[in-house]
């Protein structure tokens, strides 16, 4: 019995010790001298891109076939990113050529810009090939924007993939007149 008591006085002993170190730490904590109040650290949101010109680095990240022949498309897998230039008008109105290749045309659908997110649909078609699908999901500031482009291909013949690239944007000036 007279174990126990020791035992359990060291117990208590060893815990009041404890409490006192952290106790003390606590009002060393409170007393740094640091009395400048907190800082609102919420970032406005770009409401819309600066018009202007800019430039578009965009590198392949994955391309697959999806109907098990060889992609019909330009793009290749690899490191070296391709840099082009495009316009960007008012109302966050972005050339669809900027995420397109050469010869295909294409119009917006249900393409959306606000607060800072962006998802931009284009319906496109390749001559002789057929139709494909643009899809732009990213963010913006208002000089720059990155995100990625999904590119699916739905031609008549031979070449269907899924095409994944990631896009960054700087606004650099003006549009050419």
């Amino acid at each position: 019995m007279h174990e126990i008591t020791k035992l359990m006085k060291w117990e208590r002993n060893e815990m009041r010790q404890i409490l006192t170190i952290l106790g003390a730490a606590g009002l060393l904590a409170s007393c740094s001298g640091d009395s400048a109040a907190p800082v609102n650290t919420v970032v406005e949101k770009a409401t819309a891109l600066t018009p202007g010109e800019y430039e578009l680095t965009a590198k392949v990240d994955e391309l697959r076939s999806t109907d098990k022949t060889t992609p019909a498309t330009q793009s290749k897998v690899g490191p070296e990113p391709s840099i082009t230039r495009t316009c960007v008008g008012p109302e966050n109105a972005i050339e669809p050529a900027a995420f397109v290749e050469a010869g295909e045309t294409c119009t917006p659908s249900e393409s959306y810009m606000k607060n800072g997110r962006m998802n931009l649909q284009y319906k496109c078609r390749r001559s002789g090939k057929g139709e494909l699908t643009q899809m732009v999901d990213g963010d913006f500031e208002a000089d720059s924007f990155s995100g990625q482009i999904r590119t699916s291909t739905y031609f008549s013949g031979p070449g269907d993939y899924d095409l994944v690239r990631g896009v960054t944007a700087k606004r650099v000036g003006e549009c050419a007149a």
